[in-house]
């Protein structure tokens, strides 16, 4: 079961972060939220902290399966862990990305 998280974890925190974003995306547009911090619009602010929040969730995971206290013992799912926590992390680097450079209905 463990080797299961550990193969799973950082595709499925893409998931939750992908459908995050998104949705805070929408909800932008949906409830037109106005203003303005650090001379930034709020609703840029926002998805940008939203996506570095995805990928600052992703770098410990990645860590963890590296590390030899999280790591399997054995090599195939130590291998295939590692490979879907590359993945993970670039997927959410591609993905969001376009939210964030584009427009957020403003």
């Amino acid at each position: 079961m463990r080797d299961i998280i550990r193969i799973l974890i950082s595709p499925l925190v893409w998931l939750a972060a992908f459908s995050a974003v998104y949705g805070l995306h929408g909800l932008i547009c949906g409830h037109g939220i106005d203003g303005e911090a650090f001379g930034l619009p709020l609703p840029r602010l926002l998805l940008v902290a939203a996506y570095a929040a995805a990928i600052l969730v992703q770098l410990p995971i990645l860590w963890a399966l590296y590390s030899p206290r999280f790591a399997s013992p054995s090599p195939f799912v130590r291998f295939v862990s590692r490979a879907t926590g590359w993945v993970g992390l670039v997927a959410t680097v591609w993905s969001l990305l376009p939210v964030v450079m584009t427009s957020y209905c403003g």
